[in-house]
């Protein structure tokens, strides 16, 4: 148990945040199409909205893996996923061939979202660069 209690916080953040630094760098790389499908939702500044979701996504998710103030990071993307699963996943509203995957995809980010909610409540753990996340009993 050891091993777990020393490593498991680490292994957990890298985990939740890797889809984040992945998805951000996704964004750079296509940065038009990314700004298209936002303003394809009707978002006002869309270019404003891409450049802060990469922040976020990748500044955010970085911080999670490395343990540098993850609580506050973490606390955004949960922000962040929440808006993205309303926003980009609202499966009552898609069309019928497209339900299922929305409602999966609204689900991952619901589920996201808890992993990102113990981060926030339980601090990053002893393997991080800012050991003051570590939750006090």
């Amino acid at each position: 148990m050891q091993i777990i209690n020393r490593f498991g916080p680490l292994v957990g953040r890298i985990l939740i945040a890797l889809i984040f630094v992945m998805s951000g760098f996704g964004k750079i790389t296509g940065f038009a199409g990314t700004v298209g499908y936002i303003a394809s939702q009707g978002l006002p500044l869309p270019q404003l909205a891409a450049i802060a979701a990469i922040v976020v996504e990748l500044g955010g998710g970085l911080m999670v893996i490395v343990g540098w103030k993850a609580r506050w990071a973490a606390a955004a993307m949960f922000i962040f996923t929440a808006m993205a699963a309303f926003i980009f996943h609202a499966y009552w509203t898609a069309p019928v061939e497209q339900v299922q995957n929305q409602m999966i995809h609204f689900m991952k980010n619901i589920s996201m979202m808890g992993g990102l909610l113990y981060v926030v409540v339980h601090g990053s753990g002893a393997l991080s660069l800012d050991k003051t996340n570590v939750a006090k009993s």
